[in-house]
């Protein structure tokens, strides 16, 4: 096992790490921003180290500046988290360069699945179905018509390096996909210095549903099950749970089978997600993307399985072999997450910077809280407006709603707008509670709350 591991993150997900290495006895270390040098989180650190101003871009994404802070302090291992370089495959390429190891998949697996389009091949070379769209990155406005025209009205253009919604638009005609095409672009070139897009049919009535990965060293690899994701805003999502309440035993097995036949085709190490839509419709799934990292939503598979599974990341990036065995993996009860952020719904989902006045987090049992965030915290400008995860664990669909809607209740954060309204009015929404419900659910209730 490590005895040291840098945690190359930020805010909830450094302090989870923090907490699942300390159950393990490993020190860590801590890097920061100038904006987040004196957040309260950092105590439970070993040591910490500030590696640049406020900026991700001096900081956070600043490779010298990580790299420095390990040799140091003489770590092990690096911990990326997620956002930030977690899916960098040069990160990973500088950190084996250091004799440091990255704890996550090899960066030959980040760079064949980090480019949608090449895990589209991936996919369609192991007979996994892939929705309808270009074979390769669009070069030239024709080219993208033509492949319209192909497979038909409304289009999907995404970044080939994307994530996180960015760099997405629909397009339902030639007018539209003309000017959205370089819209898209210029977002992905921003948000990914990768300024490539391709273009697939935009299927209107799915769900988001996507399978927990795991795998070591030694060519075993299982699944965890799946989570449900589909209501999202903007392709950015808002609530996940696990099982997902709208998908059949039968389709369930075939979907997990599916995630684990590419996770092979690829050697696939350490903890991913391998995401799908379900057409609502027909029945029929399609693999979109592999995220080849921890997820925001991993708590809620952690919850049905009892699996840790940033101790199994560390673990396997340590040379263990998985303790896990496909037949053993067992999904018990209902988990639900709800994403807490720092944004005013009634405002444009406008981010909310700025001085916490009040914090108290929900408790009883089921609920877990994961948060960096206390009363008197000043939320700063310059990251993700992600401050809280809440998530509650209940036998049944049923009994976790009505948990979800009571924790959401309590919940009270003060001096700043955020989520929680909203939340507690889709939770509560009868299509929520029937699972009736798909991908663009969150839009159509936004638009007729403003009618």
């Amino acid at each position: 096992m490590f005895s040291r591991i840098l945690i190359a993150n930020r805010g909830e997900i450094a302090l989870r790490i923090i907490r699942a290495c300390r159950e393990l006895g490993i020190e860590t270390v801590v890097i920061c921003s100038k904006a987040d040098e004196n957040a309260l989180y950092l105590k439970q650190a070993d040591i910490t180290v500030c590696v640049g101003p406020p900026e991700s871009e001096g900081s956070y994404l600043n490779i010298p500046s990580i790299i420095s802070a390990a040799e140091i302090t003489d770590i092990e291992a690096i911990h990326p988290g997620y956002g930030f370089l977690s899916e960098v495959a040069h990160f990973a390429e500088v950190c084996e360069s250091s004799n440091i190891v990255f704890i996550g998949p090899r960066a030959d697996v980040l760079k064949k699945l980090g480019n949608k389009t090449e895990a589209r091949k991936i996919a369609i070379a192991n007979k996994i179905p892939v929705v309808p769209g270009s074979e390769s990155v669009i070069k030239s406005q024709q080219q993208a018509l033509d492949v319209a025209h192909k497979i038909g009205y409304p289009v999907i253009i995404k970044a080939s390096s994307g994530g996180g919604g960015r760099g997405m638009r629909v397009a339902h005609n030639d007018i539209s996909l003309v000017n959205l095409l370089s819209v898209a672009q210029r977002e992905a070139e921003a948000a990914f210095k990768d300024a490539s897009v391709y273009i697939e049919k935009y299927i209107e009535n799915t769900r988001h549903v996507e399978v927990q990965i795991l795998g070591d060293n030694y060519g075993n690899i299982v699944h965890l099950g799946e989570r449900d994701c589909t209501l999202q805003r903007r392709h950015q999502k808002l609530v996940e749970e696990s099982p997902s309440p709208a998908i059949t035993p039968r389709l369930r097995e075939e979907i997990c089978k599916a995630a684990i036949k590419i996770a092979r085709a690829v050697n696939y190490t350490n903890a991913g997600t391998v995401e799908f839509l379900v057409d609502n419709n027909t029945g029929n799934f399609y693999f979109i993307e592999v995220n080849t990292r921890l997820q925001v939503e991993h708590p809620v598979t952690e919850m049905v399985t009892g699996i840790d599974l940033v101790k199994q990341q560390i673990r396997v990036a340590c040379g263990e072999r998985l303790n896990l065995k496909q037949k053993k993996v067992r999904n018990q009860g209902v988990s639900i997450e709800c994403r807490i952020n720092a944004e005013d719904p009634q405002n444009g989902f406008r981010p909310q910077p700025g001085k916490v006045t009040i914090y108290n987090p929900p408790g009883g049992q089921g609920v877990r809280v994961d948060s960096h965030v206390h009363t008197g915290y000043e939320i700063p400008p310059f990251y993700d407006s992600l401050i809280s995860k809440l998530i509650v664990y209940q036998k049944t669909r049923e009994e976790a709603i009505a948990c979800m809607k009571r924790a959401l209740g309590e919940y009270t954060i003060g001096g700043i707008k955020t989520t929680i309204p909203l939340q507690l009015e889709l939770i509560t929404h009868s299509q929520f509670a029937s699972g009736n419900i798909n991908t663009n659910f969150v839009e159509n209730y936004l638009s007729r709350s403003k009618d």
